[in-house]
């Protein structure tokens, strides 16, 4: 039986058979399944720059594989850096010398986009480890294991080290990986707990946004349960099960309550401006070294508490 790959060789050829397992999946299928730790992107960028192969020839990504084929493939080593180190303050709530966690401000850009080059979290992160972060989400996110929005703000994980990245992967994969969320959404929830379980993909008509479909999606589950209620709004934590883009925002939307501030899912005219009131509260995570379960938690900011106490 295939096994997922843990350990990988840069510029190093792997090899795979195919066997009955996975039988007519497609190739990306199989890749994704073999290198469990990397992100899609990753795997698609394997197929863009034809460094797989299957029987000796290149293959595409939608390629039906049959018992007995040979996969080959090879990851490169990651390129140099060429984003600016930028000195910009970090809130570090942890570190050693494998990895950290930062609690990011809302506002803040995680990672360099096009017109986005400068300012961003993996900016400060370039200049704060002076380069020593993990390779394996590519060269504009080094050492980026998960993301949050732009105007979420709280607590991101980061790696040093490919070890680092490839054991928190896993554990969020596997949902071993603790995240709660702090959230102020419209309206009052008739039950005080609940989950959210609602398959969330691409909108076909908007494809900045996501939604709830059962086309092209995944399956998300996201359970809340209600801290305190104000008028017109209810203040909430959310804990989540899986981690998909835009996760409490979109499930929050769907049950109709909209997380206050979000002008994408919800309100046009935001109740609180400058973003959502949403944040990354707290991380629970087994060390990737140590194997020690660490759980951190970031108090919530002025622009939340502020907001908390205008609609109370």
């Amino acid at each position: 039986m295939i096994e997922t790959i843990t350990s990988i060789e840069y510029d190093e050829p792997i090899c795979v058979e195919v066997d009955e397992s996975f039988s007519q999946e497609r190739a990306d299928k199989i890749l994704s399944f073999l290198l469990k730790s990397y992100s899609r992107s990753f795997v698609q960028s394997l197929f863009s720059d034809s460094l797989v192969t299957c029987n000796g020839k290149p293959v595409s990504k939608s390629y039906r594989a049959n018992i007995g084929d040979i996969f080959e493939f090879t990851v490169k080593e990651p390129e140099a850096v060429s984003l600016d180190k930028e000195n910009i303050p970090l809130d570090i709530v942890y570190e050693d010398t494998v990895m950290l966690v930062v609690n990011k401000p809302r506002g803040m850009v995680v990672h360099p986009a096009p017109g986005n080059l400068s300012g961003t979290l993996v900016n400060a992160l370039l200049y704060h480890c002076d380069g020593e972060l993990s390779g394996i989400n590519g060269v504009t996110r080094p050492g980026i294991v998960h993301r949050i929005d732009k105007d979420t703000s709280g607590l991101l994980l980061v790696a040093k080290t490919d070890v680092a990245h490839i054991s928190l992967s896993r554990q969020i994969q596997e949902h071993s990986l603790d995240r709660e969320y702090r959230a102020v959404i419209h309206g009052r929830l008739k039950e005080s707990e609940g989950v959210v379980d609602a398959p969330i993909g691409r909108d076909t008509n908007d494809r900045k946004k996501m939604c709830v479909t059962q086309k092209n999606s995944k399956n998300a589950v996201t359970h809340y349960k209600v801290i305190e209620e104000y008028p017109g709004f209810s203040f909430i934590s959310c804990k989540l099960e899986t981690g998909r883009t835009h996760q409490i925002r979109v499930h929050m939307a769907y049950i109709g309550h909209p997380v206050a501030g979000d002008t994408v899912y919800g309100n046009k005219k935001p109740a609180l401006p400058g973003g959502q009131c949403l944040h990354a509260a707290v991380l629970g995570f087994d060390h990737p070294i140590t194997n020690e379960r660490i759980r951190l938690e970031a108090p919530l900011p002025e622009y939340f508490t502020n907001f908390i106490r205008k609609i109370r």
